[in-house]
């Protein structure tokens, strides 16, 4: 009965499998993290909607070119207008959000959260019309194989760097001289209340981190990567302040002459090695990421 079906109507059927494994790859890459971002449920509920959205609009165009209906195109331009929207709707929830942040996650942050949904919808509209097109072409198990292997490229495409690709991190003393903060060698601030350098002493951890390459050291010196570090390191491990007490606000500085970059965290759960492991999983910010040995190589090679 539905082998029957499926071929008495093989573009509706092939255009569902397509939307199936479109939307497949967008809940695939759908994660409601420790950032809570999209939030569960209803947040969870608009993106897979615009997941369903994207696998049509993939899979309709399949059977709409192979029917010389070529002004069906214009479905993928509507789509991307629509998900440029959708990147702006994205960023000016964050920046709400943000403002009620003890520790904020930063523009750099928000922009590439942003970026990063924009892009999911279009692997959607990939899985999608690659599992159409190769039905259309070489029959259904063909089809659900191209299906699969979208899949597997969609998974790939999600895994990006995290900071620990591009720098060590390790714990570091945080040491005190009058006023004066300090972690291992970098200087942090300078902090007038004694009850405020109780607090750092009893609660503060202090890691370091060393690039690994030139490369490395340029981008953890991007201000917007540094914010990353803070806000990631303050919501999985939670922060001891409350506003309007500046001084025990999580800080990271610049070693200018090492290129190393010390972080001061005042977790509620104070413990050295899950600040360690929050750190290393830091996303590396697509606008933070610079290449300068490449390009310095390459500038050599061309001279």
């Amino acid at each position: 009965m539905i082998v029957h079906w499926i071929h008495a109507h093989r573009d509706l059927a092939v255009v569902l499998l397509g939307t199936s494994f479109g939307l497949g790859a967008r809940l695939l890459m759908l994660r409601a993290d420790y950032r809570q971002y999209p939030a569960y449920p209803h947040g969870m509920i608009a993106h897979l909607a615009l997941g369903l959205i994207a696998g049509a609009l993939g899979s309709v165009a399949v059977p709409a070119l192979y029917h010389n209906n070529y002004t069906a195109i214009t479905f993928l331009s509507l789509a991307a207008q629509q998900f440029r929207e959708v990147r702006n709707m994205e960023r000016n929830s964050l920046e709400a959000i943000d403002r009620t942040e003890l520790v904020s996650r930063g523009p750099a942050y928000i922009e590439g959260v942003a970026v990063v949904f924009e892009g999911r919808n279009y692997l959607a509209i990939f899985a999608a019309l690659a599992t159409t097109l190769t039905a259309f072409a070489a029959g259904w198990w063909a089809g659900i194989a191209a299906g699969l292997v979208s899949l597997g490229v969609v998974s790939r495409f999600m895994r990006g760097k995290s900071v620990s690709h591009i720098a060590k991190v390790e714990e570091a003393p945080i040491r005190l001289e009058g006023p004066n903060v300090y972690v291992g060698e970098v200087y942090m601030m300078n902090v007038g209340l004694e009850e405020d350098r109780d607090v750092i002493r009893s609660r503060g951890i202090g890691i370091l981190l060393t690039p690994k390459n030139g490369n490395g050291r340029v981008t953890i010196a991007n201000m917007g990567q540094r914010q990353a570090i803070l806000y990631d390191a303050s919501v999985r491990l939670g922060v001891y302040r409350d506003d309007g007490e500046p001084a025990l606000v999580p800080l990271a500085k610049l070693n200018l002459e090492t290129g190393q970059l010390a972080v001061l965290v005042l977790p509620r759960e104070r413990d050295a090695s899950k600040a360690v492991r929050a750190i290393e999983n830091v996303p590396l910010l697509e606008g933070a990421i610079r290449l300068p040995t490449v390009a310095n190589r390459r500038s050599a090679e061309g001279g």
